[in-house]
């Protein structure tokens, strides 16, 4: 499998390259697309978001086999959460899917990288097909709603062992 992560409008190379070589670490067949345009289609204009399932459904339709896109975005992103059709996110990854979507848009200005590294790694370990884990201090910790990206720090020995088993280097 490879991991393709795709910038989705201007990205800063600030935000790109520490993210791409984090993710590298974990998973050494990942690679750096050039950075294509939001599709229109996507846009909520209500609320100049973006509809992050759309973005997603855009990539599993150009996603060859064995390839795994995450798409990096500066701008808001958003999906629909229960009764709230248009609810903010940090990022979206359909478990298991070829694709997932993260922004930077949520983050804490102060620390973007790091935290963008662990939304991505988080969104990138549903496609994988892992759930959300209640271990506090894991990546795949469920948000709530908030930037919990301070308090996560690894992934807990169980969804560890589950990567490990996929080819990640952990």
């Amino acid at each position: 499998m490879v991991l393709l992560v795709l910038p989705l409008g201007d990205v800063p190379n600030a935000v790109l390259d520490p993210v791409c070589r984090k993710l590298v670490n974990v998973y050494a067949n990942t690679r750096l697309l050039p950075a294509v345009d939001l599709p229109k289609f996507a846009l909520y204009p209500p609320r100049n978001r973006y509809r992050a399932d759309s973005l997603i459904h855009w990539m599993e339709k150009i996603a060859k086999p064995r390839e795994v896109y995450v798409g990096i975005t500066t701008r808001d992103i958003s999906t629909t959460k229960d009764d709230i059709p248009d609810w903010g996110i940090m990022g979206l990854g359909f478990q298991p899917g070829p694709a997932s979507v993260v922004s930077t848009f949520r983050l804490h200005k102060n620390n973007v990288p790091e935290e963008l590294f662990k939304v991505a790694i988080h969104e990138v370990g549903h496609t994988m097909g892992l759930a959300h884990c209640e271990v506090r201090t894991c990546f795949m910790r469920d948000a709530e709603g908030k930037n919990s990206t301070g308090e996560e720090k690894e992934f807990c020995p169980q969804c560890k062992k589950y990567l490990l088993a996929k080819g990640w280097i952990l």
